[in-house]
């Protein structure tokens, strides 16, 4: 059974969203086993909580330097003997030593389709503020393996979201997280934790099935 650390800030709908699909037995093979939040006050904490899942905060400004702060993950992620590391709204920046520790093993879901409106600054709301913007008719979401580029991993799945005309961004947010976030995130965690994602240079291959293991 592989060991699942999620990493959050926030609401944690996301973290929701995979603990509703362990619960129903959609991630064989892993088991969320920490939720490690960057705010104490963070909801997300909660829904851990109700769901027996361990929790732990780790406050980046509280670590005077990056490698004081890496070296308390690491010590975190190795205490629930982690496999995979999933970034569910997660608003640290993580650090490259961070990724070339778990290289293929860190999965970041990201509320547009990669490679637009990706990158630094893009993130929350300011997604989907930029895709309103540039008027695009189609968004979505985009779930990838972490690298050392900020939202520049080997994409892993993606699904496209209408905008429509009337949309803000907060109920352009709410659709995508609703008609693609919610669904994408879990199916991605149980690919990896069946062994059926294999990263060649820069592309993810998707095996059909465990046949051949």
């Amino acid at each position: 059974m592989l060991n699942i650390a999620v990493l959050v800030s926030g609401g944690g709908t996301n973290l929701q969203a995979l603990l509703d699909a362990e619960s129903r037995g959609g991630i064989p093979g892993g088991r969320i086993a920490c939720v490690i939040s960057s705010k104490p006050e963070a909801y997300a904490l909660e829904r851990a909580k109700r769901a027996g899942v361990a929790t732990e905060v780790l406050v980046r400004k509280g670590f005077a330097t990056p490698e004081e702060y890496d070296a308390a993950l690491f010590s975190l992620l190795d205490k629930y003997d982690t496999g995979l590391v999933v970034m569910a709204g997660f608003m640290t920046i993580i650090s490259d030593r961070v990724v070339q520790r778990y290289p293929n093993r860190i999965i970041n879901i990201h509320p547009s389709l990669l490679p637009s409106f990706g990158g630094g600054g893009f993130y929350g709301l300011r997604v989907h503020e930029a895709a309103l913007a540039r008027g695009v008719k189609i968004t979505g979401a985009t779930v990838h393996f972490v690298n050392e580029v900020c939202d520049g991993g080997p994409i892993i799945l993606q699904k496209a979201v209408e905008v429509l005309p009337e949309d803000t961004p907060e109920t352009l947010q709410r659709r995508v997280m609703e008609q693609a976030e919610w669904s994408l995130l879990p199916q991605a965690v149980a690919l990896f934790c069946q062994g059926r994602l294999r990263v060649e240079g820069s592309r993810v291959i998707i095996r059909e099935s465990e046949e051949g293991r």
